[in-house]
């Protein structure tokens, strides 16, 4: 998961990125990276940690230009630690590109070979970011005409995009002289939107991970990308759209809605917040055939994204609702940080418990999903120890058993906590004195009855159905030997947070240029 940013404007982007990237941080805090251009000259800045670590005035009056793309990292494949694998990417033949992407190729290997022995290019991180960068570069050479791109060229790059790629992705990329280019996978998995704004001096498009993104910049919501479609903006501001995949489907990532989006976007056509409220009453419905309803005093939610999922099934079960934790909002989001041993640790600096709202209470805790285990236990050790008598636990989302390949970090079977366990294995996992979790067929129809079309989604660490086709038990088990053979940061071995490791790059690019 990543949140990715384009722009095409009438005036200079780089606050408009750097605003953008900051109501997307949610989507990744490891690093984060702005490439503005002028003409055939990018501007560009990435460095490790947060939005407003990476960025200082400095770096921001090195960021001219019209026309831009911001991205902000959350590592799934590569390394955590590697600054080299923050984006944008560039590479300088056989045009100028600079490229963001939000998801994760499940045959990156295959293609990173086929790039050295067939294309001769050289990847030089283990990024697959960097890897759908140079297939769309070779794509566009092949494409071109001689050493000119038009619209044409450019759709036909990224349908051969397509037929290379498996996996998800969506893309923001500028193409030196000519102009922004977005594309989604031809599943949809990932989510990509894009809205326009008019200006005296002529009509302004952004393209965002969230819509959210668009409201908070004073951007008029157009549409979401459809799956597999590309989108081109020209530098005379003139956008051309093109279905580009031959079989697109729509399969979104149905975790997007139970965490990972903020509650005040719009994905798909479908409101975050009101899925996750619809998530709340089938809950209910659920919690009403496993615990007895005079057995709970309290609904109170794990902050944040479980609130909206909380306040509906209390209402439903007409129980009071009470925020029992507070948050501490300068703390990163635990699920993605590397490290269990840090994950561990963060938990109790992030949040802290309102003793009176516990204390002789029986308590039910309700949190959007349970993945690896670490923050439920805590969490309900805190509930304990702040005088509950008992403590049950609701889940918002099924049981997660099966890795996620598409660009969420929980790929090992081995660190899922449901994995060898039922129900009442894992309640006693976390010490809890009942679990109730969200039904598959209940959570897709939370988003189906606000989208009737909308009836398939990526749901792989639900049900172990990935729609890519291309993944076994080899894949997964090579995957995970290959994280086995990592070594994560402690604690104590975090960057410092201070941007120290950026650096400022200047690319003069012609667009026509070689290696």
């Amino acid at each position: 998961m990543c949140g990715i940013l384009g722009v095409m404007a009438t005036s200079p982007v780089n606050q408009l990125l750097y605003d953008g990237l900051m109501v997307l941080q949610h989507r990744g805090q490891d690093a984060a990276g702005i490439a503005t251009a002028e003409g055939n000259t990018f501007h560009l800045q990435k460095g490790p940690g947060l939005v407003r670590d990476v960025f200082r005035t400095r770096n921001m009056r090195a960021l001219p230009g019209n026309w831009g793309i911001g991205h902000v990292r959350y590592p799934t494949a590569g390394s955590a630690t590697n600054f080299a694998e923050a984006q944008p990417f560039y590479v300088n033949s056989p045009f100028g590109i600079v490229l963001g992407h939000n998801g994760n190729l499940t045959n990156a290997d295959q293609l990173k070979d086929e790039m050295f022995r067939l294309d001769r290019r050289h990847i030089n991180t283990n990024s697959d970011s960097e890897v759908l960068l140079n297939v769309l570069a070779h794509e566009l050479q092949c494409s071109a005409h001689g050493y000119e791109l038009d619209v044409d060229s450019i759709f036909q790059a990224v349908a051969g995009v397509h037929r290379r790629c498996r996996g998800a992705y969506a893309v923001v990329a500028l193409i030196a002289g000519y102009g922004l280019l977005a594309f989604r996978d031809p599943h949809g998995i990932r989510p990509l939107v894009y809205g326009q704004n008019s200006t005296p001096e002529g009509m302004e498009y952004l393209v965002a991970s969230e819509s959210v993104a668009l409201d908070t910049l004073g951007f008029q919501m157009v549409r979401d990308i459809e799956p597999g479609e590309a989108i081109f903006i020209d530098l005379n501001h003139k956008l051309s759209s093109r279905q580009c995949a031959q079989q697109p489907t729509y399969s979104p990532c149905i975790f997007e809605y139970v965490y990972l989006a903020r509650p005040d976007s719009v994905i798909d056509g479908v409101s975050v917040y009101e899925a996750r409220l619809a998530m709340g009453e089938s809950l209910a419905e659920k919690v009403k055939k496993h615990i007895p309803i005079e057995d709970i005093d309290v609904v109170i939610p794990i902050p944040d994204s479980s609130r909206p999922a909380a306040m509906q099934l209390a209402q439903a079960l007409n129980i009071p609702f009470r925020e029992g934790f507070v948050k501490n909002r300068y703390v990163g989001r635990t699920f993605i940080m590397p490290g269990q041993a840090m994950r561990k640790k963060s938990v109790r600096q992030k949040l802290n418990t309102c003793g009176q709202e516990f204390k002789g209470k029986r308590v039910l805790l309700v949190d959007d999903s349970i993945v690896r285990g670490t923050t439920s236990r805590e969490i309900v050790e805190m509930a304990r120890a702040a005088g509950a008598v008992k403590v049950y636990f609701a889940s918002a989302a099924p049981p997660v058993r099966f890795p996620n390949v598409y660009g969420i970090d929980m790929p090992t079977r081995a660190e899922l906590i449901a994995t060898g366990r039922d129900d009442e294995g894992i309640a006693r996992e976390i010490g809890a004195d009942a679990l109730v979790y969200q039904d598959i067929e209940s959570l897709k129809y939370s988003i189906t009855k606000l989208r009737p079309d909308l009836t398939d989604f990526d749901a792989s660490c639900f049900d172990g159905c990935y729609i890519t086709g291309n993944i076994d038990e080899y894949y997964l088990d090579a995957i995970e030997a290959k994280r086995s053979g990592k070594s994560s940061k402690t604690a104590d071995e975090e960057d410092d947070g201070e941007g120290n490791s950026a650096q400022q790059l200047v690319l003069q690019l012609a667009s026509g240029a070689r290696d």
